[in-house]
């Protein structure tokens, strides 16, 4: 074996080039996270060539003082930590000290600063390992850094390089994920000398909306929830996409940490977990997340790009993102949209009992009894007759009132805006599903005794977590015995799941109590039996209902969670405003 002897600093800064710049986005990254945390208001980014021939970022910050520029390019020098302490406790986006020094390992680099206060301008630039001396310069206020030629003396990496339009398109994404971050700062952008992207600081709600719109699309405000809670010393806020709006691919998902953007397992389960009742199979919902926790509650140094991170405290993390994006989720009604006085009240003079009519909306009995399902209180709104208001416009419930059945499937009513549109059997099957969850809530999960204990090898950390959780397992209904260091005994089992595939079901709450300290296997299985209930149990299709039938479906439809989607995620109504019905026409051309 050779022997062993240190690294040249120049083939130590490559290796960490490595890790850091993966492709020119990467170095574009790198840059505007020094620019933000030098307290910028204002950026300019100039690419050419993809970013392989130049990547120049101008900034308004603080700038940094001429002693100080040698120490800048130098592996592992930075003013943003000086101790362990520090490290635990990081509040800007860089902090590792070696970024600028491995980007210009690998490109010809030049750095133009003045720092706030300063007569002038310096400028040092280093190519080939070569470090020249500062010099004066002409610059305002702020930095620039110009990183020309990125990999030319690594020609093994440049090979790697795509085309010019995806390496551009890499750091558009990135700068749009950027803006959506800091909408106080403004951000130009152009490729070979053609202005691209332009974004004004965002100083309101309406200029944020209007900001978010630009970069992701007018569609996504628009058709987005605007979140902000706090509890348990964190904060999440954002928007968060309704589930019509979702995606065929996972395009528009940005969760930021402490305002860093990152990608994290924790995070992704919690969206997922709270998605799961309201989203169409295949499709992936649209997101822009801020969560804020103390510094000390996340771990930023876990990975060379800073794109991953580790919470401390992981399943509180994963709690509180569940609890809030699903609480947000099931307050979305169908028709919330189309009105802001949500006059559930009104209602028409046909709109009657539905037991009068003979339609029954029951589970195991189809179509039995209204009032049992829906209450007594709808079942006593029912049976009012409240004339139609004198200035219908205003005091219209958000669906509106019925007007006819479409082809024994669809329910046409007329509101304020236009014709609502309904499928009678998703919105049912909605409305049934949420009314068996709730009396499961009451009610609680009762337990069935096997007749043959169940005995499961398991995978010794499992086995742990099956006796750690013993107490949550007997809330859900289960009552699991440790029978030995890698095996477990099942006893008892929810009586809801009969029939269903008991060890199975065990092991995969077992695997994620072990891995996530939590598991919702258990609520999603209950879930998948009682939405099979519902839909068997739901109005079918070619069932003909009278207007009061009708009118009473909508008005359950706007006081029920989630109903705006069926159990499988599916839309269960539509608007079509009278503009639309207007341009459908070709009326007022």
């Amino acid at each position: 074996m050779p022997r062993i002897r240190p690294l040249s600093p120049e083939l130590v800064n490559q290796i960490a080039a490595g890790e850091v710049v993966e492709r020119p986005a990467s170095v574009v990254k790198e840059l505007i996270e020094n620019s933000l945390d030098a307290g910028a208001t204002r950026l300019e980014i100039d690419i050419e060539d993809g970013g392989a021939r130049l990547i120049r970022v101008r900034d308004d910050g603080g700038g940094i003082p001429a002693d100080e520029l040698p120490l800048a390019l130098a592996q592992h020098a930075t003013s943003k930590i000086a101790t362990l302490e520090d490290l635990e406790h990081v509040r800007t986006l860089g902090f590792r000290g070696e970024a600028l020094a491995s980007i210009a390992s690998v490109s010809r680099f030049a750095l133009t600063s003045r720092a706030a206060g300063a007569d002038a301008a310096w400028r040092v630039a280093r190519e080939g390992g070569r470090l020249d001396a500062a010099r004066p310069a002409q610059h305002p206020p702020g930095t620039t850094i110009e990183v020309r030629d990125l990999f030319h003396g690594v020609p093994a990496r440049r090979k790697f390089l795509r085309a010019e339009r995806t390496e551009f398109g890499h750091i558009d994404e990135l700068v749009k994920a950027i803006a959506l971050a800091r909408p106080d700062v403004e951000i130009r952008l152009s490729h070979n000398a053609k202005p691209v992207r332009l974004l004004r600081p965002a100083n309101d709600e309406g200029a944020l909306a209007t900001r978010v719109g630009d970069i992701l699309g007018d569609e996504f405000p628009a058709n987005s929830l605007r979140v902000d809670h706090a509890g348990a010393g964190m904060r999440l806020s954002g928007w968060l996409g309704l589930p019509t709006a979702s995606r065929s691919q996972p395009d528009q998902q940005f969760f930021y940490v402490n305002g860093r953007l990152v990608r994290d397992r924790v995070v992704t389960h919690a969206v997922r977990q709270a998605y799961a009742d309201v989203l169409f199979h295949g499709r992936h919902p649209a997101y822009v997340l801020f969560l804020e926790l103390p510094p000390e509650g996340v771990d930023v140094n876990v990975h060379p790009a800073k794109s991953e991170v580790r919470f401390r405290e992981s399943r509180l993390v994963h709690d509180f993102l569940y609890r809030t994006l699903n609480e947000a989720l099931a307050g979305t009604r169908a028709g919330a949209e189309t009105s802001s006085t949500h006059a559930a009240l009104a209602v028409a003079p046909d709109y009657r009992p539905i037991a009068q009519s003979g339609l029954g909306l029951g589970v195991r009995e189809p179509l039995a009894d209204y009032a049992a399902l829906f209450g007594a209180a709808s079942a006593h709104l029912a049976s009012n007759d409240i004339p139609m208001p004198e200035n219908a416009s205003r005091d219209v419930p958000p669906l509106g009132f019925a007007l006819a059945q479409l082809a024994g499937i669809y329910v046409l009513a007329e509101n304020a805006q236009g014709l609502i549109l309904v499928d009678m059997h998703a919105a049912h099957e909605r409305i049934t599903y949420e009314k068996l969850k709730m009396a499961r809530a009451c009610d609680g999960i009762h337990s069935q005794t096997l007749l043959v204990p169940l005995s499961l090898a398991l995978s010794e950390r499992e086995a742990a977590a099956a006796q750690e959780h013993g107490d949550e397992l007997a809330v859900l209904g289960f009552e699991i015995a440790r029978s030995g260091p890698q095996g477990v005994i099942v006893k008892r089992y929810p009586g809801i799941l009969d029939g269903a595939d008991v060890g199975g079901l065990v092991r995969d709450v077992l695997a994620d109590l072990a891995t996530h300290g939590n598991s919702r296997r258990l609520e999603e299985t209950q879930n998948e039996i009682l939405s099979t209930m519902a839909c068997h149990g739901s109005i079918r299709a070619n069932r003909r209902l009278t207007l009061p039938e009708m009118n009473a479906l909508l008005r359950e439809m706007e006081a029920t969670e989630r109903s705006g989607q069926c159990n499988h995620g599916r839309p269960t109504w539509v608007q079509l405003s009278v503009a639309e019905l207007d341009k459908m026409f070709l009326r007022g051309r």
